[in-house]
């Protein structure tokens, strides 16, 4: 061990600002609701203070933030203690810390055989509910661990929350429990809160924890009242008249008592089982009611948790597996404004870059005017970032505490940036500014092109972003071998040859610069550069664009209608639509009123598809394509075949052998199935891969016939009736009970979570 005089001074500097820093960011995020930095960087903080600690353990103080829990008690509500104390975790930042973990519990427990209860770590306020003889008495925050702020009032308008304990027969009611678990605002309605917030002149939240903890700290509870606050409990304090051998047990018995139980908790047996749940979350953390940053794990039997103790502040018997943080702090740099394919105007964000959830973003799309002004962003905020999905960079808010005053408001333009036509709404009420130049604007032209060759439409190889503003936007030849995308099928080789373009970002559209010169980047794009040795030769990707373009000729009409942009008309309305008129011709004819007779078709859609067709210079894009041997009539004919499962409705949920989900979609409405999100009453057969998630849950529970790859392979090629037959032969009675081998490896409720 060091002596502490043998501590250098750096080091011993080092260490007082750390704890310093991190208490002052305790302060703001526990009991001011105002964090001015990121939970990955409190957790980079917190970790470099214990590592120092580790290495000079005479800096490990008894109030060192390594060494103690939360904030404090504020003076806003009365201080009451807990009865028990409510300790913070520990934290696993990657499998080999949750392996030093196990390896720890596997030496102290001795050869005792337990298992591992797994849990969502939802990212909310820690709230501790005290019932005696069944009645809610009071409610407390964490604070310290040890003492809290009594918020009863408060909680008790949380709908979910019972004032008092059901008895259901089967399980009496305690004398006395402190229940634990976590209140949390619902990612979907804190856009809607803070529009309210900043309309009226007060500050954003930067986070939904923060909603959920600022609403529960508010002093009138009739407004908390209209806040969508919801809870999941998680744990058990101090009791009487209240035993239990597992924790997995203890919420059998508080989902029997009417409280709100999480429905992901699952109990294993061993670590890679436990390592399987926290991949499957990470994966689909979005998918979840509420936010997560995390997996716990905890020692599920009660006798072995009382043998392992607890540290000052966190139980021995319990770790929280922490996700790459979603959330980040970055500068916002400026606001500009995108043009998309029909024409609407979209702000975007240019940010300081920022690594999150696993990539740099430098940009975020801010909707509309009206979004930009809601969120209460500000130019030249710090603001917090989430990559909601892993996949679309959000600002969620400013972070309103660290202004200097040199912020400035967003304007948005009144011109296109691309054309210079005057923007407006495309009728009375819409919020959306567009440019009304469909026909000649090189930003919407750019983006239609780059539209139709995607997955969900033509699905064209050697047509993505970047080809489709060489084609439509090429520096050279003066004149673009593609005005529109009537001019697509008619390229040649001899076209595309000379091509030679700016090379620009797909996210934004805005030419990429040289890092070494700062100049715009060009290069041939189609073909080779010429040298004394060797004339100029097509790349590959001139002959896959070709190929691509002659395949795409002979796609389902129902890609050939959604190719074409038109408002509102998406791939699941395009399947429906061509489904109905089976001839392009035909439906080019429509009227409204025969358009909007298909299923699932409104007034809206089919008003949008008549006014399409009745341009001049859409009809010459059609006889284009027509001239060029694109099929405008589905297979058997202008008349509607129905196909096998016409009727039926379904809906695909985990991983499927031999199929992407959209892959398995596609099949089943190429059969005439109508594939749905949810799962109902009205739904004929949930097919289920590896994975699945609530869906499964919800089939299950209403009796949902499943099935898994063997079962959906029966489908397809011998129709419902045999698919029935099929469940039938491993269910006895043709329900979802006891079926859907193909689901086993999913994550499933356990213990009633």
């Amino acid at each position: 061990m060091t002596d502490a005089e043998d501590i250098p001074t750096e080091v011993r500097h080092r260490a007082v600002e750390l704890a310093k820093e991190l208490q002052e960011h305790r302060v703001r995020y526990y009991d001011n609701d105002a964090p001015t930095i990121s939970d990955g960087e409190f957790d980079a903080l917190m970790r470099e203070l214990e590592g120092i600690e580790e290495r000079y353990p005479a800096l490990r103080t008894p109030d060192s933030p390594t060494q103690t829990v939360g904030g404090s008690a504020t003076s806003t509500f009365a201080k009451v203690d807990h009865l028990e104390r409510m300790l913070s975790l520990d934290n696993a930042m990657n499998e080999d810390e949750f392996d030093e973990w196990v390896e720890r519990l596997v030496k102290d427990l001795a050869g005792a055989e337990f298992h591992f209860l797994c849990e969502l770590k939802v990212d909310g306020l820690a709230v501790n509910l005290l019932y005696e003889n069944g009645e809610l008495v009071r409610a407390l925050t964490r604070g310290d661990g040890r003492t809290g702020e009594d918020i009863t009032v408060n909680v008790k308008t949380i709908a979910e929350i019972p004032h008092r304990l059901r008895d259901d027969g089967g399980h009496d009611i305690p004398e006395l429990v402190e229940i634990r678990g976590e209140v949390y605002f619902p990612v979907e309605a804190f856009d809607e809160l803070n529009a309210k917030l900043v309309e009226a002149g007060d500050k954003p939240f930067a986070n939904p924890r923060n909603a959920a903890a600022g609403s529960l700290r508010m002093k009138d509870a009739s407004v908390v009242a209209t806040r969508p606050l919801h809870m999941v409990v998680h744990g058990i304090g101090a009791r009487r008249g209240f035993t239990i051998d597992c924790q997995s047990h203890a919420y059998d018995r508080l989902r029997a008592w009417g409280l709100p139980t999480a429905r992901h908790n699952k109990v294993v047996k061993s670590a890679d089982e436990v390592k399987k749940f926290i991949r499957y979350f990470g994966e689909h953390r979005n998918s979840v009611e509420h936010e997560i940053d995390g997996v716990v794990v905890k020692v599920d039997e009660i006798p072995l948790q009382g043998r392992l103790g607890a540290t000052s502040k966190a139980p021995r018997w319990a770790i929280a597996f922490k996700y790459p943080p979603q959330e980040v702090n970055t500068k916002l740099l400026g606001v500009r404004v995108g043009v998309g394919r029909t024409g609407r105007v979209t702000p975007y964000a240019v940010m300081d870059p920022v690594v999150v959830a696993g990539s740099t973003v430098e940009y975020a799309t801010l909707h509309n005017q009206d979004v930009v002004k809601a969120k209460g962003v500000l130019i030249g905020d710090t603001v917090v970032l989430r990559k909601a999905g892993d996949v679309i960079p959000e600002i969620l808010g400013p972070v309103v505490d660290l202004r200097d005053g040199t912020e400035t408001e967003f304007v948005m333009p009144s011109h296109c940036p691309e054309c210079g036509t005057e923007l407006r709404p495309m009728k009375e009420g819409d919020v959306d500014l567009r440019c009304p130049n469909a026909q000649f604007c090189p930003a919407q032209i750019r983006e239609r092109v780059a539209y139709l060759a995607g997955r969900k439409a033509l699905d064209i190889d050697g047509l993505g972003y970047v080809a489709a503003t060489a084609l439509t936007q090429p520096l050279e030849p003066a004149e673009p071998p593609v005005k529109n995308e009537g001019d697509l099928f008619g390229l040649t080789l001899e076209q595309l040859m000379p091509i030679r373009v700016v090379v620009r970002d797909q996210d934004t559209g805005l030419p990429k610069l040289d890092p070494k010169t700062g100049a715009e980047k060009e290069m041939d794009f189609f073909a080779t550069k010429a040298t004394a040795k060797k004339p100029s030769e097509p790349k590959k990707i001139a002959h896959t664009l070709l190929a691509g373009l002659e395949a795409a000729k002979q796609q389902p009409l129902w890609r050939i209608l959604t190719a074409l942009s038109i408002r509102h008309v998406s791939d699941t309305t395009a399947r429906a639509i061509t489904g109905e008129f089976r001839d392009l011709d035909r439906l080019a004819d429509a009227t409204v009123e025969d358009i909007a007779a298909v299923e699932g078709v409104g007034p809206i859609i089919a008003e949008s598809l008549v006014a399409w067709f009745a341009e001049d210079w859409h009809r010459e894009i059609l006889e284009k394509w027509r001239a060029a041997g694109v099929r405008f009539v589905e297979e058997g004919g202008a008349e509607k075949v129905p196909g096998a499962l016409t009727g039926l409705t379904t809906v695909v949920t985990g991983t499927l052998a031999g199929y992407t989900r959209d892959g398995a979609k596609e099949a089943l409405e190429e059969a005439g199935a109508k594939v749905t999100g949810s799962v109902s009453k009205k739904t004929d057969f949930v097919v289920v891969g590896d994975n699945p998630g609530s869906k499964y849950d919800k089939a299950v529970s209403l009796g949902v016939p499943i099935l898994d790859d063997e079962g959906f392979a029966v489908l397809l090629a011998d129709g419902a009736d045999a698919a029935r037959a099929w469940v039938a032969a491993r269910t006895g009675d043709g329900t979802a009970e006891g079926a859907g081998e193909g689901a086993d490896t999913a994550p499933e409720d356990t213990a009633g979570n």
